[in-house]
């Protein structure tokens, strides 16, 4: 199989779907067709996602699956692709991702269906496009145009405030980006190269370093977000559909923090470290205050929002650090919140679809009604926690184990947020799945149907298989981490 571009085969493949897709007509008698070409193209997208996988070389710390031409003749840029430990799983978690939330959208998305399967398609395609890119424009052309389908998707298929939050959601990400632009030309004016493998050797002045390292943590701390970049998330997510949602939490959030592995510390050392002290505090100020912010919640899509920044900024605390521990931790966690908090998400969007209600207090005693249901979510529930045995155990326990050796400081107050968010999602699980049915309209409520399984299950299952086989997902990552790392040292002269 070395003759075929297999990493570019799974990248485009979605814009093959989307193209077979506009050739049909849409009338309700095509609109299954439309389904099923989304959903049979993303299944394919997945499986050649999982043969570059099993064709990965763990012992080889670059790029692999390696395609590179130029694409324009008078500059020095190129479409340079490839896969390497760091981006591997951020593309499986995509194209793991997108099939699921298509059949999550199978029968609650009534209005534009093919409008949506196409969007859905073409936020994939550049989803990988962006891990996969090895040239800084590539990757800013694809991290930029996932703006596009996303903003689509909560503004027309969203809720009552659609409109307001995917303005919001495009206006910070904009802004930031436009940041990002001016330094990515800085860094071409520079070196006149635009390609990560050069740019990793090649050491600015510090002086320059601060500089791009602040308006590349313009667009990134917004991406992930950090606080207090954040407001824009709560808002998008609980306007956003159940897909939408997914993809947001699960892909779009983890675009931060890739981004500040690949850029900010392994092209502006000096300055991550300058910068260090300042992403902790705000990594702190988030694990806490945000837990604190959900534990009031009574949407329950916000709650798991707002989960979401203190998660998250347990990854940014575990990138900082820069250590193995930590830098490993950070990137498991980013898997595990990838599959647990898009789970969390479906299983509010069962309920919804059900009730058509997201208040804590319009539910109570499910386990009496849905026992499958309850079983699933107690599973989601404890690998946000992070239960021993569960994926989040093992990014939360590595990410603490890294920040010993930078400040106990800042381990109280990761261990704050952590032991916080046992509380909000425990009180969360016990409002809704355990005691009696005292509302009436839920006597009828039904237990999970067999599509809600296919989705469900397979989430189940891989936040356990993660929490007992973390190796296997660590392995893979671990080389070119540490290159990372010895750079980083060798360059603050550590």
């Amino acid at each position: 199989m070395t003759d075929i571009p297999l990493l570019s085969l799974t990248i485009f493949l979605p814009i093959i779907g989307a193209l077979v897709i506009l050739l049909i007509k849409e009338d309700e008698k095509s609109v299954n067709n439309i389904k099923k070409v989304a959903f049979w193209t993303s299944i394919g997208v997945f499986i050649l996602s999982l043969l570059i996988w099993l064709q990965f070389d763990s012992s080889n710390p670059g790029y692999q699956f390696e395609e590179k031409f130029r694409w324009f003749n008078d500059f020095n840029f190129y479409y340079h692709v490839g896969i390497d430990g760091i981006s591997l799983f951020m593309v499986i978690l995509s194209t793991f991702l997108t099939p699921l939330c298509i059949l999550a959208s199978w029968e609650n998305i009534k209005k534009r269906i093919k409008e949506y399967m196409l969007a859905f398609l073409f936020l994939e395609t550049v989803m990988i496009g962006m891990f996969a890119s090895v040239d800084i424009l590539l990757f800013y052309v694809f991290f930029e145009a996932v703006l596009i389908p996303m903003y689509l998707i909560i503004g027309i298929w969203g809720g009552e405030k659609r409109i307001y939050a995917s303005f919001k959601f495009f206006l910070y990400t904009l802004l930031g980006s436009v940041l990002m632009l001016i330094a990515i030309v800085a860094i071409y004016r520079f070196t006149g190269s635009m390609s990560i493998l050069e740019l990793q050797g090649n050491n600015f002045p510090k002086n320059i370093q601060i500089y791009l390292w602040l308006a590349f943590f313009a667009s990134f701390a917004v991406k992930i977000p950090m606080w207090p970049f954040h407001t824009w998330l709560p808002d998008a997510h609980v306007e956003a559909p159940t897909a939408g949602s997914v993809i947001l939490a699960g892909v779009l959030l983890k675009m931060g923090g890739y981004g500040f592995i690949r850029f900010s510390l392994g092209m502006l050392p000096e300055a991550s470290q300058y910068f260090s002290p300042l992403i902790m505090i705000l990594s702190v100020i988030a694990v806490i205050y945000t837990s604190l912010v959900a534990l009031a919640q009574t949407d329950i899509k916000k709650l798991i929002a707002y989960s979401s920044v203190a998660h998250m900024g347990i990854v940014t605390i575990g990138i900082f650090v820069v250590n193995s521990q930590g830098l490993e931790g950070a990137m498991v966690q980013m898997i595990s919140h990838g599959i647990v908090s898009g789970a969390l998400f479906l299983c509010v969007g069962v309920i919804y679809d059900r009730m058509h209600t997201r208040d804590i207090n319009f539910y109570g005693g499910l386990v009496n009604k849905m026992p499958i249901y309850a079983t699933v979510f107690m599973i989601f529930m404890l690998g946000s926690v992070g239960l021993p045995g569960t994926s989040g155990f093992v990014g939360e326990f590595l990410v603490i184990v890294g920040a010993f050796q930078y400040s106990s400081l800042v381990v109280i107050g990761a261990a704050s947020g952590i032991v916080l968010s046992a509380v909000y999602m425990l009180y969360l699980y016990k409002r809704i799945i355990f005691g009696l049915i005292e509302n009436e309209k839920l006597t009828e409520i039904l237990d999970l149907n067999l599509r809600e399984k296919i989705i469900l299950i397979p989430l189940a299952l891989v936040v356990i298989m993660i929490g007992i086989f973390p190796n296997i997902f660590i392995e893979p990552m671990r080389l070119p981490l540490e290159l990372i790392i010895s750079n980083y040292e060798l360059a603050n002269g550590k």
